[in-house]
C-alpha cells in the first residue's frame, strides 16, 4: 500500500511543478511575442512579473495590463517493441494575467500582479499502456505578487515583493498494469487537493546608463509547496489483505519549487528594440521527495533533477504610430534526467517560436496579440522507478514521445 501511495504523490507533486508536462511562458502577450524576454524591457505593467525594478521607469502614473491565452497541447507515445500507440486528448488550457502599477512619486512606484504560471490539463486514453502511471491530470495555480519599486540613483532602480501561490490538483491512474476487483474492473487511485498555499518572493535590479541600453537582473526564491490536507481515493481494489482497502486516506508531502535567476539586456535603435534573456532554474534542489503517511510510515524517493537553462531572444519594431510588431525565439532545456521520464510530465528540451503585435486603439489603450509554437525534441526514454502491484521487481515504462504545443493570446494595455 505504501508503494502505491508513494507513486501517486510523486505524480501529484511533479505535475504541480511542471503544469501537466508543459512549463510554458504565458505571463505577457507583449513579452511572449518577443521570445518571452522582459527582464530588461520596460513596455508596460507586464514588467512587474519580469523585473519588479522596472515599474518605476514606466512613464505614466497608472498602468494596467490584462490578457489570456489558449493552450493547445499534444503528446504522442509509441512503443515499437510492443506495437502500442497513444495520443493525449487534453482540454484547452486558459492561463491569464493581470498587472497594475501606480507611480506614487518620480522615484517610487507600487504594483500588484495576478497570474497563472501553472495551469494545464493532460488526458490519456483510459485503456492506454501507461494507465498504471497516469490517466488524467487537472492542475490550476494562481500567483499573487504585490510589488514595490524604487529609483536608487539616476541609472539604478530596485524592486521586489512577496509571492503567494494558490493551487489545486486532481490526478487519476490505475493501480497497476493488471490488478482488478472481483468483477474485472481496473483498480484505480485518484488524488485531489485544493487550496494549497505557499509563499516566496521576487527581487530585481535594473541598470539604465542611457536611453538605449538596459541591464536587468531578477531573482525568484525557492517556494516550498506543502500538501497536508489532500485525499487519496482507492476504488475497485479486490477484497484481499494484500491490497489496500477501498476508500479514502490522507497524506502529507513537501516539494521545493526551485529558485530562478534571470539576467538580460536590451538595446534600442530608433524604432527597433532587441532583447536577450538568460534564465537559470535551480532544479537540483529536487533530489528526492520525502513523504509521511497517516500510519506514521515515511518514504524517501529519488528524482535526481538537474539545473536547467533557458536562452531567449526577442525583437520589437515600431512600424507606425499605431502598429508595433514583435518576434522571438527561445530554447528551454529540460531538467529531467535519463530514467526519470514519466508520462505525467512528458517534456524534453524544446524550441519556442513566437510572433505578435500591438495596435494602438487610442493614446491610452492598445490591443496586444501573440502566438507561440513550442516544439519538443522527440525522445525515447523510460521511467524506471515504478514497482507494479503484485510484482517484487521494478517495472520500467519506456517509449518514444513526440510533444508540441500551440499557444495564442490576446490582451489589452491601458495607461493614463
Amino acid at each position: 500500500m505504501n508503494k502505491i501511495k508513494v507513486f501517486v504523490v510523486l505524480c501529484l507533486i511533479s505535475t504541480f511543478a511542471y503544469a501537466g508536462g508543459y512549463r510554458v511562458s504565458t505571463q505577457s502577450n507583449k513579452q511572449l511575442a518577443m521570445g518571452h524576454t522582459g527582464v530588461a524591457v520596460v513596455n508596460s505593467a507586464d514588467v512587474l512579473f519580469f523585473n519588479p525594478a522596472g515599474i518605476v521607469h514606466l512613464e505614466n502614473k497608472l498602468n494596467i495590463s490584462a490578457g489570456g491565452f489558449g493552450v493547445f497541447s499534444d503528446v504522442k507515445f509509441q512503443n515499437e517493441d510492443f506495437g502500442t500507440f497513444s495520443e493525449t486528448d487534453s482540454p484547452t488550457g486558459t492561463p491569464v494575467y493581470l498587472y497594475a502599477t501606480y507611480k506614487v512619486t518620480e522615484d517610487f512606484a507600487v504594483g500588484l500582479g495576478v497570474y497563472t504560471p501553472y495551469g494545464s490539463n493532460v488526458t490519456w486514453p483510459t485503456d492506454w499502456s501507461g494507465s498504471h502511471l497516469v490517466n488524467e491530470i487537472e492542475l490550476s495555480a494562481i500567483f499573487i505578487q504585490p510589488t514595490l519599486s524604487y529609483q536608487l540613483f539616476d541609472s539604478v532602480s530596485i524592486g521586489g515583493g512577496p509571492i503567494l501561490a494558490i493551487g489545486g490538483v486532481n490526478f487519476n491512474r490505475n493501480a497497476s498494469r493488471t490488478l482488478t476487483d472481483e468483477e474485472g474492473d481496473r483498480s484505480n487511485i485518484e488524488i485531489d487537493d485544493t487550496g494549497i498555499t505557499a509563499w516566496g518572493w521576487s527581487a530585481g535590479l535594473m541598470f539604465t546608463p542611457d536611453d538605449r541600453f538596459t541591464l536587468g537582473i531578477n531573482y525568484r526564491s525557492l517556494i516550498d509547496v506543502e500538501s497536508t490536507e489532500g485525499t487519496a481515493t482507492f476504488s475497485d481494489f479486490p477484497t484481499s489483505t494484500l491490497t489496500p482497502a477501498n476508500g479514502e486516506t490522507g497524506f502529507t508531502a513537501t516539494l521545493p519549487l526551485p529558485a530562478e535567476l534571470t539576467v538580460g539586456v536590451s538595446y534600442k535603435w530608433d524604432k527597433l528594440l532587441l532583447a536577450f534573456d538568460y534564465n537559470r532554474a535551480m532544479w537540483s534542489e529536487y533530489n528526492s521527495l520525502d513523504l509521511e503517511f497517516g500510519n506514521g510510515a515515511t518514504s524517501i524517493n529519488p528524482r535526481n533533477y538537474k539545473d536547467s537553462s533557458t536562452w531567449r531572444l526577442g525583437a520589437q519594431y515600431t512600424a507606425t504610430e499605431k502598429l508595433t510588431v514583435r518576434a522571438g525565439y527561445y530554447f528551454d532545456e529540460s531538467p529531467v534526467q535519463s530514467g526519470y521520464f514519466a508520462p505525467e510530465t512528458p517534456r524534453n528540451d524544446s524550441n519556442g517560436y513566437t510572433f505578435g503585435l500591438s495596435y494602438q486603439v487610442s493614446p491610452k489603450l492598445s490591443i496586444d496579440g501573440s502566438i507561440l509554437y513550442l516544439k519538443f525534441k522527440e525522445i525515447t526514454e523510460s521511467y524506471d522507478f515504478f514497482s507494479d502491484t503484485g510484482s517484487p521487481v521494478p517495472a520500467p515504462f519506456e517509449g518514444t514521445y513526440k510533444s508540441s504545443a500551440f499557444i495564442a493570446g490576446l490582451g489589452i494595455t491601458y495607461s493614463m
